[in-house]
């Protein structure tokens, strides 16, 4: 799945993560961008519909999936990026296997290729995403991934897309805690941090409405998702850095929830 120039991935745990996330940034990265989900298998037909997939309106599992995968292309054809998906059966239908196709995916890369991973905000599943990536990343030498706000989750945070997010973030424990973990072992400093326009905002809406399966019962979970100023309207990034020793003691330096501006 190398990408034909350098260009940018972006691991996206489900089928609509990448998009709800970073609609917005993605004319901003370098091209081209690629985004290849995680969690894309397709469910053996033994497996009864999950709760979700039902309440969504699908009867069968394959079902659902074939409806999902068949709204994230049109959301990727939209926004002119690359689809690629690994074959991770979702969480309701997987048999709890290590998630080796990112090995596979990172392995593939050339060493420039911008590579973007969830930060996890309240999301198991995110979070295995994001620690199998940092983990390759390590072993295979490659510079640590970026990490961007998983929305809508992160997005909740009432000081999202002001000056003061990450700082509120740093103190959160509703939405900061995968923040606060990432902070207590690398230092973040802030890569993209957008607030949509009304032109990019009228972009990234119609993509999500591709995701239309599941907007309702998104919507019951997360309020008002399409809000103008909801938890949709900014995206933010991070680089990932190395933590310093900190000056005169040999100790660690850590940043203490505020990260530098990029």
């Amino acid at each position: 799945m190398t990408p034909s120039v350098p260009g940018t991935v972006i691991l996206s745990p489900h089928f609509d993560d990448a998009v709800l996330s970073l609609a917005g940034l993605i004319a901003q990265l370098p091209g081209p961008v690629t985004v290849v989900t995680v969690y894309g298998g397709e469910p053996t037909a033994h497996h009864p519909v999950s709760w979700w997939d039902s309440v969504c309106g699908f009867s069968t599992a394959r079902e659902a999936y074939r409806a999902r995968r068949a709204e994230d292309a049109r959301a990727c054809e939209l926004l002119g990026v690359g689809s690629v998906v690994l074959d991770h059966p979702d969480g309701p239908y997987g048999d709890g296997t290590e998630l080796t196709g990112i090995d596979t995916c990172l392995a593939e890369l050339a060493s420039e290729t911008s590579l973007l991973i969830p930060i996890a905000t309240n999301q198991p599943d995110h979070e295995k995403v994001r620690d199998r990536a940092l983990a390759v990343a390590a072993k295979l030498g490659r510079a640590a991934p970026s990490l961007y706000a998983d929305l809508p989750y992160t997005g909740h945070l009432d000081e999202w897309g002001t000056a003061g997010v990450d700082h509120a973030l740093g103190r959160s424990h509703g939405y900061g805690l995968a923040y606060q973990d990432m902070t207590s072992r690398h230092v973040l400093r802030v890569e993209h941090d957008l607030t949509l326009t009304d032109h990019q905002w009228a972009l990234k809406r119609e993509a999500v409405l591709c995701y239309g399966s599941q907007l309702a019962p998104l919507a019951a979970d997360h309020g008002m998702l399409l809000a103008r100023k909801g938890p949709l309207h900014a995206e933010r990034v991070w680089a990932v850095e190395p933590v310093e020793p900190a000056a005169g003691n040999g100790g660690i330096g850590r940043n203490g929830g505020d990260a530098k501006g990029g």
